[in-house]
């Protein structure tokens, strides 16, 4: 079965929503049989990439990255989150008791190490720290993945 990871930007302008969703959704179900996904469940492209693999009726694996993840989160977001947690068909939590730039770097590395193809919701921008999604998308690139990148033209992050 072909897994297909995700990385992305945590603050998608509303409007640029239904663009990505479509080309998510696109590139899902252009994968036969259908993929099963991976990624943190992070707000943003995270938690929409589970839920369209989540509509698919295809299996999500959660990678945490840390003790505490959900600290970082809002309450509807958290809501959200524990939500998409609990219908995974596995979690796996990495070894950091506490959230950080390495947590999440760690994070990435390891949804690159479990996909055979990257979805990246990326305006191609640099990372605004460690372990942001030019650092995923690099890392996959480094090793080969294919990745494919989703990001409506003309739309700007905030």
């Amino acid at each position: 079965m072909t897994v297909v990871g995700i990385t992305g930007h945590q603050n998608i302008p509303a409007t640029a929503i239904p663009f990505i969703r479509s080309r998510i959704r696109a590139v899902l179900e252009a994968q036969q049989p259908p993929p099963a996904g991976v990624g943190s469940l992070a707000v943003g492209a995270d938690q929409l990439f589970a839920t369209i693999i989540g509509e698919l009726g295809a299996p999500f694996h959660a990678v945490v990255p840390c003790a505490g993840y959900e600290s970082t989160l809002s309450p509807p977001d958290a809501l959200r989150y524990h939500e998409l947690l609990a219908a995974a068909a596995s979690t796996e939590q990495l070894p950091f008791p506490a959230p950080s730039e390495e947590a999440f770097m760690a994070t990435g590395i390891r949804v690159v190490e479990r996909c055979s193809l990257l979805i990246a919701v990326w305006d191609g921008r640099p990372a605004g720290g460690l372990g942001g999604t030019a650092d995923v998308v690099h890392h996959a690139q480094t090793l080969g993945r294919p990745v494919h990148v989703i990001w409506p033209a003309g739309v700007r992050r905030g």
